[in-house]
């Protein structure tokens, strides 16, 4: 599927800064814990899942919880940076548990109603289509098939965002984009919908990380391989005297008695089913056989002009 949406992020600095952050100390606190989350919701379903893909997730942390399921047979790892395979990838015998796919979420190759079950932790954020991801997936699974993804929401570093903005508004009389824009919680419900899934369900994880000093949390942003991928970022080298008053504005505003910033990350859950029959379908309007005064033991009253009904 070709995408004709702009690009706003540079998918291929992402790649790079990932792989930057591989060859660091990684910090994977952020990630482990969304990990933990998918546990528990995969906990929560009941039945199993033949053929599942670990959708461009940064680390092996969906993996491993998909292990650990126990609800889970094959894992198909889609990383965008591995050497493809000829053909459109599913599931199929033992070796497709140690299979990895070079696939990127704005060009999945896999066959139609080929996948039981697509996760994706914290990476679906820098997808420049996500709409049309969206859709990628849900043809991609089986009918009763299902999607579980997290990604960043929009009040992720909002602090960072404020004072950035702040102190080269005072400074340059202008403000770049230095922290990336995510999608809000508000929106997710509707992507899902227009993209053909049953049951959509989204809601929100708010996540409040304290650090010694915003440059502490700068430097555990690289260390996440999740620093400014914008195309339009500025590449000018960031001036010293801009830093320096971000970091005055950041403490003066998002400090806690002892001195420690506070930094926020909006986790976004998105899920949703491919359809199919035996799935709950809501009832036709006017099919109710009792009415809602009487379920809630309380008296009707008939407003003027309402014909009766």
């Amino acid at each position: 599927m070709v995408s004709s949406a702009p690009d706003v992020f540079d998918r291929q600095l992402v790649r790079a800064r990932q792989r930057r952050a591989a060859g660091l100390a990684l910090s994977n606190f952020l990630i482990d814990r969304v990990a933990e989350d998918l546990s528990d919701r995969l906990a929560a379903v009941l039945r199993r899942f033949e053929c599942a893909v670990d959708l461009g997730t940064p680390t092996d942390a969906a993996r491993r919880a998909l292990a650990a399921s126990g609800k889970v047979g094959a894992i198909i790892v889609a990383d965008a940076a591995c050497v493809a395979p000829s053909g459109a990838a599913g599931c199929g015998g033992a070796e497709a548990a140690r299979l990895v796919v070079a696939a990127d979420a704005e060009a999945l190759p896999f066959r139609d109603a080929s996948l039981d079950l697509v996760v994706s932790l914290l990476a679906l954020q820098f997808v420049n289509d996500l709409p049309g991801t969206l859709i990628q997936i849900r043809r991609a699974l089986k009918p009763d098939g299902l999607l579980l993804a997290a990604l960043a929401g929009g009040d992720t570093l909002i602090e960072l965002r404020q004072a950035f903005a702040a102190a080269e508004a005072e400074i340059e009389d202008g403000v770049s984009p230095r922290v990336a824009p995510f999608s809000d919680v508000r929106d997710m419900g509707a992507l899902l919908q227009r993209a053909g899934f049953a049951l959509p369900v989204t809601d929100v994880d708010r996540i409040i990380v304290r650090y010694r000093s915003p440059l502490a949390l700068m430097h555990d942003l690289r260390r996440m391989g999740a620093t400014n991928p914008l195309v339009e970022r500025s590449r000018r080298p960031l001036k010293r005297a801009i830093l320096l008053r971000m970091m005055e504005i950041y403490a003066e505003r998002f400090s806690d008695p002892d001195g420690r910033v506070r930094a926020t990350f909006e986790i976004v859950w998105l899920s949703g089913w491919a359809p199919h029959v035996s799935q709950q379908k809501p009832l036709a309007p006017g099919s109710a056989r009792q009415r809602l005064a009487d379920a809630l033991g309380t008296r009707e009253t008939k407003l003027p002009g309402d014909g009766g009904r």
